[in-house]
């Protein structure tokens, strides 16, 4: 095993960038947006930097510890203005999918790192007060024990765990049930994909729960649904409509829709000639059919798309 007087021998960069991807991982989930993600990791960079490090003998679990608090003293700052949001209130998508920075995970890991950071699993998590959303993360996701999380969020360990326990069964009853497999997943995307394109109402109606939910988020920056759009008619509607009118501003000649992998899974961004105008996520149940699509149109909300960078969030 390494040594404390080793491992503060080594550069404080080299072993920040070690841990870096799990740092950002545990932000955003916390978090729910990139944008915030990011500024937590680079706050913790910034105090891992000017730490006396020669006295941590855990460095992932001291950066750990940094960026959950951090994370939750934004979500806290942040709790008012999602409750004054004009519209509902949706995560920041991502793309995902990108290489791998360490090896690949058994399945069982990857399924649990995929469905962790969906955008179904993230509203759900969005209704967890900001410390047991923390805690959850941190022993359902990334597996650290009640003891690393009490010391992280600076709370006992009975508080940690009648923390843990709340938030698992808030999460189980409220978490999408049934879902397909992930093969039937993307089947149905990309006939949605093509669908959508199309402008086939049939199609769309044979892929949509005849009770789908489409949830919009403008943030009141863009034009969006204020509220629920619901129904398989009306939701099918809404979206066969899209390559024959004018969206956001670009002529349906203009508009690109592209199939991707978005948070873990299936989902399409929606382009015009400069720039991302809206991301599509998909719930599914167990046959396949779409159960809830989510639609992010904030502009605020597509810069991390927008960039191109797929993240490596899985949960090892």
């Amino acid at each position: 095993m390494t040594g404390t007087a080793d491992r503060s021998a080594r550069p404080a960069q080299q072993v920040f960038l070690e841990y870096r991807r799990l740092l950002f991982s545990v932000a955003y989930r916390v978090l729910g947006t990139a944008a915030d993600a990011e500024d937590c990791v680079q706050d913790a960079w910034f105090k891992w930097s000017a730490a006396d490090r020669s006295q941590v003998a855990d460095p992932k679990a001291y950066l750990t510890r940094i960026v959950t608090n951090l994370a939750l003293e934004r979500l806290r700052s942040a709790r008012y203005k999602r409750e004054t949001y004009v519209g509902p209130w949706l995560p920041e998508p991502i793309l995902t999918g990108g290489a791998p920075s360490e090896p690949v995970q058994d399945a069982e890991s990857a399924a649990l790192g995929a469905e962790s950071v969906s955008m179904a699993m993230l509203v759900v998590l969005e209704t967890l007060s900001p410390l047991e959303r923390a805690v959850f993360v941190l022993k359902e996701v990334f597996a650290f024990s009640h003891a690393e999380i009490a010391e992280a969020v600076e709370r006992s360990e009975a508080a940690v765990r009648q923390a843990a326990h709340r938030a698992r069964e808030h999460v189980r009853a409220r978490r999408p049930r049934f879902e397909a497999d992930r093969a039937r997943q993307r089947e149905a995307a990309e006939r949605f994909h093509a669908a959508a394109t199309g402008g086939d109402v049939n199609a769309l109606l044979e892929l949509l729960s005849p009770d789908v939910t489409l949830w919009t988020d403008g943030g009141g920056k863009v034009r969006q649904a204020l509220r629920p759009v619901t129904g398989a008619a009306t939701v099918a509607g809404w979206f066969s409509a899209i390559g024959t009118v004018t969206y956001q501003g670009v002529e349906p000649a203009d508009m690109k829709a592209e199939l991707v992998e978005i948070n873990g899974g299936p989902g399409m961004v929606f382009s015009g000639p400069d720039r991302v105008i809206a991301t599509v996520t998909f719930d599914f149940d167990a046959r396949g059919r779409i159960t809830t699509i989510h639609n992010v149109a904030n502009p605020d909300k597509l810069r991390a798309v927008s960039e191109g960078v797929a993240y490596d969030i899985g949960a090892r």
